[in-house]
């Protein structure tokens, strides 16, 4: 097939946590981009911690943030939101507050947390972001343009724990997904980067069976199942790479340049 829409996910795929896009993987964004492909992101992040990704990527089209809550513009054009309605977040937030639980919350694309913790010390650092500790009361003050509440654990077991505990309290008004070892997404059904995908390239006159994606997540699987050809990385869940079409190496080595190779370039 002849790619038109590359659409990545970040931690995990094409940059290591915490660290930045090796200078092979801008590389191969860049060559990409000189073949005619649209190369973009969709990731969990927040849009002020993806911008300067994508910024340097040279992507000057649309990213998807949130999962698919938010779909915008390098240069601030917004193309879709979806904000959690007032009641299920304070619902989940006192919900999180009884069992002592780090929850964070995203308001107009700023952090909010009750408190500065481990928890919110390596997501900042993860994550180059910055948070504010409002307390339990002050995060009931920033309703307003709520893309998404995430989850902070200890652990894998602890994180799947919480999901399934939080999935029977809140699934019929929320979606609940897992996005590493130590994140619980929460967001409104119908948010996910499989709907952030078929958006962008409807938007961008693409039809969905010229896209592919590439992710290693579980909060990857529907984009890579709705894109019309996808790659899992080496590092990505058994799981993950049984439902992609291709399997590339690993993101600490580069496996994210390998697939634009291999996969991508291969037809243009």
């Amino acid at each position: 097939m002849a790619v038109k829409l590359f659409v990545t996910d970040l931690d995990g795929t094409l940059l290591p946590t915490g660290r930045a896009v090796s200078a092979a993987n801008v590389q191969a964004v860049q060559d990409a981009v000189a073949h005619g492909v649209i190369v973009t992101i969709a990731t969990g992040r927040m849009y002020q911690a993806a911008l300067p990704i994508a910024q340097s990527l040279g992507v000057d089209v649309p990213i998807i943030t949130y999962n698919g809550a938010l779909i915008k513009s390098a240069q601030g054009e917004v193309f879709y939101t979806s904000f959690l309605p007032e009641e299920y977040i304070l619902e989940v937030l006192d919900f999180c507050r009884l069992r002592e639980w780090h929850i964070q919350l995203y308001s107009d694309d700023v952090l909010y947390y009750a408190e500065a913790n481990r928890h919110s010390q390596r997501y900042e650092d993860a994550q180059k972001v910055k948070g504010q500790a409002v307390g339990w009361d002050g995060l009931r003050k920033h309703m307003e343009q709520v893309t998404k509440l995430l989850l902070v654990s200890d652990s894998l077991e602890e994180t799947d724990e919480r999901i399934g505990i939080l999935r029977s309290e809140f699934g019929q008004k929320v979606a609940v997904m897992r996005s590493n070892p130590h994140y619980a997404e929460i967001v409104n059904h119908g948010v996910s980067k499989a709907s952030g995908i078929e958006r962008l390239a409807d938007e961008l006159g693409i039809d969905i069976r010229d896209t592919m994606a590439i992710g290693d997540s579980d909060n990857d699987l529907p984009m890579l199942k709705a894109a019309g050809c996808s790659v899992a990385m080496g590092n990505a869940l058994p799981h993950v790479k049984d439902a992609c079409d291709y399997v590339t190496g690993e993101c600490e080595a580069d496996g994210f340049a390998e697939a634009v190779r291999r996969y991508v370039l291969q037809d243009v």
